[in-house]
């Protein structure tokens, strides 16, 4: 590390929508204003179909062949990082890698992301930080979600940070707290949608434009939501499969329409969420969605007046999650909390991550 306040990290993000890997180089400083970032390289490494298959279809695997997975999926992490590095002659103090998320039952008391750490860092050499929920897990909370850390320090000219992935969250400061929840499901709705037409995404949401919305199929969403208004835990594969799926698979209603409906159903809770906010609440929109030009018509409808959406580069919308976990990453290394009990409701803020290589 160049000194105690310098740092230059690899971030790595696997989303639930499987778009790919997403690596970001970044640099962070320290000063007595706060923490400075930048994104020197980043890119995206798509997965191949069979990489598709295993990641989606992991949950079903046999404990022994899941442990032989997690170890062959961190030995594509460490090799992705390798090229990157090499690609790009770049110098890191270490890699903070998220993982591809499995299992996650808080309830339960445990929560698994594909990507094992040695291996990654075997295949690299560089140390590495990974494993960053299972802590807060431990301590009671529900592990998730884990971005309002970086958003409260790297993102404070924002009143809202709203990520659009295959699940919609935010993060906020209310009566001088940070707090943050996953508000609904979207990219992993839209994806699954998109797939049965032999798309891999609904470009710009060009389909679901061209649709018109089914009462009946919007009313069966917000059934699902509503229970989760009070407590608003984390959501996951297993409640998309069990809840969300039975909805999006009925029969006699147009994919388009489907796509229209589903669309709707996410900007209305996304905006109702935004109504927590004091004021009129400028908003950071990052993550896949924000590419979705009839989405984000969709939101700006439902939010009216009440919000302003913003935009940023496109590297902060892709790429802006890589970059808060490198940050996370930092913090651990600097043994400074990372896991915000206000977020999670664990019974305390940690300092989360399994260190590797160091």
């Amino acid at each position: 590390m160049d000194s105690p306040n310098n740092f230059k990290v690899l971030g790595l993000m696997s989303g639930t929508s499987l778009d790919g890997l997403d690596i970001a180089c970044c640099h962070f400083s320290k000063s007595e204003k706060g923490w400075s970032y930048s994104i020197k390289k980043a890119t995206t490494v798509k997965y191949s179909s069979a990489w598709i298959q295993k990641l989606s279809t992991a949950q079903t695997l046999s404990g022994e062949d899941l442990l032989a997975l997690d170890a062959a999926y961190g030995q594509f992490l460490g090799k992705a990082c390798a090229d990157f590095i090499k690609k790009n002659r770049l110098r890191v103090d270490f890699i903070a890698s998220h993982g591809h998320t499995i299992f996650h039952q808080p309830g339960k008391g445990f929560t698994f992301q594909l990507g094992n750490g040695n291996a990654l860092h075997a295949a690299c050499g560089v140390p590495v930080i990974c494993d960053f929920r299972s802590l807060d897990v431990m301590l009671g909370g529900e592990g998730a979600p884990l971005v309002p850390a970086g958003d409260k320090f790297l993102f404070q000219a924002y009143d809202v940070c709203l990520n659009l992935g295959g699940i919609a969250n935010l993060s906020m400061e209310l009566k001088n707290e940070r707090i943050a929840f996953d508000v609904c499901f979207t990219n992993m709705g839209l994806n699954y949608l998109a797939s049965k037409a032999g798309q891999s995404f609904d470009k710009e949401g060009a389909m679901a434009s061209d649709g018109k919305v089914n009462t009946t199929l919007l009313k069966a969403l917000a059934k699902v939501y509503a229970p989760l208004k009070t407590k608003r835990p984390s959501l996951g594969r297993e409640r998309f499969e069990q809840r969300i799926l039975p909805i999006l698979d009925q029969k006699g209603i147009p994919l388009k329409d489907k796509l229209h409906t589903f669309s709707l159903s996410a900007a209305m809770e996304i905006a109702e969420a935004l109504r927590m906010a004091p004021n009129t609440p400028r908003v950071l929109c990052t993550g896949g969605g924000a590419f979705n030009a009839f989405f984000i018509s969709q939101l700006l409808d439902a939010c009216a007046d009440q919000a302003m959406l913003v935009l940023p580069d496109d590297d902060i919308i892709k790429f802006k999650e890589a970059l808060v976990f490198a940050f996370l990453g930092v913090l651990r290394a600097t043994n400074e909390v990372n896991c915000l009990k206000s977020v999670t409701h664990a019974t305390r803020d940690s300092s989360s991550g399994v260190k590797i290589g160091f």
